[in-house]
Order: C-alpha cells, then sequence, then structure tokens
C-alpha cells in the first residue's frame, strides 16, 4: 500500500465513523460482509527479510513480549539501585571528611557540644 491508499483508507473510515448511527442496518451488514472478504484475501504479512520486522518476527511470542517488559524494568531497578549506592557512598565520603576535620582540628571535642560554640561560628561568620 502507498501513501495515497492509506490516506483514502483513514478518510473512509472517519466518514464511516461519523456516519456510523444514522447508517441502515443492511448497510452495516453489508460493510461486515465485505469486511470479512477483505480480511480473508488479505495477504499474510511478510516476515522475512533484513531488517527489524524480521528480527521482530524470529522473536515473536508471549515469552518475548513479556522480556522486552521485564529488561527494561529490571534495567531501570539497577540504574537506580547503583544510583542510590552512589549517593550513599558520596555522603559516606562527606562525612568522613568532615570527621577527620574535625579530629584533626586542635579545639578539643567538648568546645563542640557548648552551646556558646555555635554562638561564636555564627558571629564569625557574620564578620566575613
Amino acid at each position: 500500500m502507498n501513501i495515497d491508499d492509506i490516506n483514502l483508507a483513514y478518510k473512509i473510515r472517519h466518514a464511516l465513523d461519523e456516519q456510523l448511527d444514522h447508517l441502515p442496518a443492511s448497510t452495516v451488514n453489508r460493510l461486515a460482509v465485505a469486511r470479512a472478504a477483505a480480511m480473508a484475501r488479505r495477504k499474510p504479512d511478510a516476515r522475512a527479510g533484513f531488517g527489524w520486522r524480521g528480527i521482530g518476527a524470529f522473536f515473536a511470542g508471549p515469552a518475548v513480549s513479556r522480556l522486552a517488559i521485564a529488561a527494561p524494568l529490571l534495567a531501570l531497578v539497577i540504574g537506580m539501585g547503583g544510583f542510590y549506592q552512589h549517593e550513599q557512598q558520596q555522603q559516606l565520603a562527606a562525612l568522613t571528611d568532615i570527621d577527620a576535620a574535625v579530629l584533626a582540628d586542635e579545639l578539643p571535642l567538648t568546645a563542640y557540644l557548648d552551646p556558646g560554640f555555635n554562638a561564636y561560628l555564627e558571629s564569625q561568620q557574620r564578620q566575613q
């Protein structure tokens, strides 16, 4: 089928869909018989050949269709898990850097627990 045939078929289908409720029963029956005859004479799909259609015909089946849905979902779950692990490692590295800076500092650890120390830090930040 070329593009003109396809466009004509769409136009006919659209016109029939618009007037479907107004068609007489005899016309509807004749259209059903004509459709059944056309479907009986229809050419089988040419599945052989090079390209994606040939590959799709080779891998057709219910198990493959389930796999076609499951594989991207599995890849998504694995990717999200990897992203979560990466973020956890980044957060752990940041906390490790903070802990190392606190332990290497000259201040005693009790200074960080003093409420006055937070006020001192805030005043230092305002001055800068």
